[in-house]
């Protein structure tokens, strides 16, 4: 058997971090959360904490999923982690493109959408 994949959701509504642990963990994932990108990267610094993919909100306080991004891009130890966004963002796909991730998704999530998504790009890692 093989272990589980980990996420790591980072969004600042508990409501939609809740409801994306519960349906990653049916679907058998290991999930880690983050309120926003400060905390995110607390978390991805830790020893043993590195995700298989990360599902980054772009509107957060604190560190938003922009300046998450660049972070993670200039730590050698993380830039390698793919990064799907998800946001209500009018531009969310130029957002994307300039962020260099492997994906995005327009909120409110399809969780078929969501689901598939998050499963093709954790099993190219």
């Amino acid at each position: 058997m093989q272990p589980l994949q980990t996420l790591l959701v980072v969004d600042d509504d508990l409501d939609i971090r809740d409801a994306l642990q519960d349906a990653f963990e049916l679907e058998g994932y290991s999930v880690l959360l983050a309120a926003d990108g400060l905390e995110a990267l607390a978390q991805l610094r830790q020893e043993g904490s590195r995700p298989h993919l990360i599902l980054l909100d772009l509107m957060m306080p604190r560190m938003d999923g922009f300046a998450f991004r660049e972070a993670l891009r200039h730590d050698t130890a993380l830039s390698d982690i793919p990064v799907v966004v998800a946001s209500a963002d009018l531009h969310l796909e130029a957002a994307a493109k300039q962020l260099d991730v492997a994906g995005c998704l327009r909120k409110p999530l399809d969780l078929h959408e969501l689901l598939s998504t998050v499963k093709r790009l954790s099993q190219a890692v």
